[in-house]
């Protein structure tokens, strides 16, 4: 049995703890979050052994594992401190808020040889899924666009503000929304050579943005478009979606399908015909042990403790692939206070921060 300590009891820590204590090759040893009636309630009524202080938990509890779900800010602190101890780590999205952190955490893991996750369910939606193993194939040709797109009703008015739409606590709307198409465009195409023209934009928040918006560059002259909003209530709930271009047809795809359309002379996959194609994730899912708010999240933690047992490093959400997008993220904020490229009236570039791509290759049109 994998010992498991589960940090932070907010909506996505008791979803976790909820599929992780149903786990047949997992004990849940403690449980730990600063609000002591959460603690004293699960501690009363599961048994399991709660704390208030996490380096008390990580002190006192026999451990294998533990899951971080608190405020973003606060993850390269809890999971540094894990992994001091030695022990596995799987960490919610986003990873962390600096990329230099997140850089140091990738090497402290990858060191000890410890498994490390980073909760991007999406990757583990079999839509998605789909999406990579057609691109794998060149089943579109040699892709020249991408457009990811993610919308929802989060914050509908101006109101006080909470951890998640506060930029130094939790990243706002970029980070809480954002990061899952980006990690999505760079799970399938890599880390890009430059970003641009990215709008960072506040409709009700008071502390950070409620819109995303700017263009990804990548090698060949491939582009990739984001377009996040969380102030959209014509979506019952988030919802993200991917469509791609390619000279030998198009992909899109949400969690619920994914279409295909393969041009006549395209390399056909097997299954697949000339012209539209449709994938539905519930044909193509395989079941899970435990179901709460979707499959993929029961399947991303199954997928966390079968690395752990197996002691395999080898993860596709691995903190090395998280901090790309951490990377993308940081490399966005930045563009967006450099402000416009060019000046109305002028072609004379407008001087800008450089941030880490820079140093790789000038985005596509800079000399």
């Amino acid at each position: 049995m994998i010992r498991v300590g589960v940090a932070g009891l907010g909506k996505m820590g008791l979803s976790h703890l909820a599929m992780i204590k149903t786990h047949p090759d997992v004990e849940v040893t403690a449980v730990c979050d600063p609000a002591g009636y959460v603690v004293d309630v699960l501690g009363k009524y599961t048994g399991v052994r709660s704390f208030t202080s996490y380096p008390a938990m990580l002190a006192e509890a026999e451990l294998d594992a533990v899951l971080v779900s608190t405020p973003s800010r606060l993850h390269a602190g809890m999971v540094r401190a894990a992994l001091d101890r030695g022990l596995h780590v799987f960490c919610e999205k986003p990873f962390v808020l600096d990329p230099g952190e997140g850089d140091e955490l990738v090497r402290l893991a990858e060191a000890r040889g410890l498994v490390n996750q980073v909760g991007y369910h999406y990757r583990f939606v079999a839509a998605f899924q789909e999406v990579k193993r057609l691109l794998e194939m060149g089943a579109i040709g040699e892709v020249t666009h991408v457009k990811a797109e993610a919308y929802g009703p989060v914050v509908l008015e101006p109101k006080g503000s909470t951890w998640r739409t506060q930029r130094a606590e939790g990243g706002g709307c970029l980070y809480d929304y954002a990061a899952h198409p980006i990690n999505l465009v760079n799970w399938y195409f890599g880390a890009p050579i430059g970003v641009g023209g990215t709008a960072l934009n506040k409709i009700f928040s008071r502390d950070s943005e409620d819109e995303v918006y700017g263009t990804l560059y990548f090698d060949g002259g491939k582009t990739a478009q984001i377009s996040v909003n969380w102030c959209d209530e014509s979506f019952r709930k988030m919802s993200t979606q991917l469509t791609i271009w390619g000279t030998a047809g198009r992909i899109y795809a949400d969690r619920q399908e994914c279409q295909i359309y393969l041009r006549d002379g395209a390399a056909v996959p097997e299954g697949y015909r000339p012209g539209w194609n449709v994938r539905y994730t519930t044909d193509m899912t395989p079941p899970v042990w435990f179901y709460v708010r979707g499959e993929e999240y029961s399947a991303q933690l199954d997928y966390f403790v079968r690395r752990v047992a197996a002691r395999d490093t080898g993860n596709v959400n691995s903190f090395r692939s998280a901090i790309i997008t951490d990377r993308v993220i940081a490399e966005m904020i930045a563009d967006a206070e450099a402000g416009p490229r060019t000046e109305r009236g002028t072609r004379a570039p407008v001087p800008r921060r450089t941030g880490w791509m820079s140093w790789l290759r000038p985005a596509a049109g800079v000399k």
